[in-house]
């Protein structure tokens, strides 16, 4: 089994990225982008616990922000047991992370990301 602990230098460098385009687009009020962006540093950033656990952890507090309780409880579910799938390499590869899809469906890619992930 393999045990996922550190990031890539290359994926976190996309993950951080994606982060930044977040809170630009956040301080702009440009909530739909924020959160376009939010679902992919969670599809560059599932596979490692550290990576993952803040996305959501990102996802919940903009649920707040919105006022979306549906989006609230979503990412509390989520938080609890993401890292640990993340660790033992056990994610939905695709999923991005809200809660309006189901936590354990595989999602397409999007061809940018899956080039940066090597995935055949």
């Amino acid at each position: 089994m393999k045990f996922n602990t550190k990031i890539p230098k290359h994926l976190k460098q996309a993950y951080n990225q994606e982060l930044k385009q977040y809170s630009f687009c956040l301080e702009n009020k440009q909530f739909g982008n924020a959160w376009y962006h939010l679902e992919r540093s969670h599809i560059i950033g599932q596979s490692y616990p550290i990576e993952h656990t803040y996305s959501h952890w990102l996802m919940l507090k903009f649920g707040f922000r919105q006022k979306d309780t549906k989006e609230v409880i979503g990412q509390i579910i989520r938080l609890l047991v993401g890292g640990w799938k993340s660790f033992i390499n056990h994610v939905p590869l695709g999923n991005t992370g809200g809660a309006n899809v189901p936590p354990l469906k595989r999602m397409p890619i999007p061809n940018d990301i899956e080039k940066l992930l090597d995935i055949k």
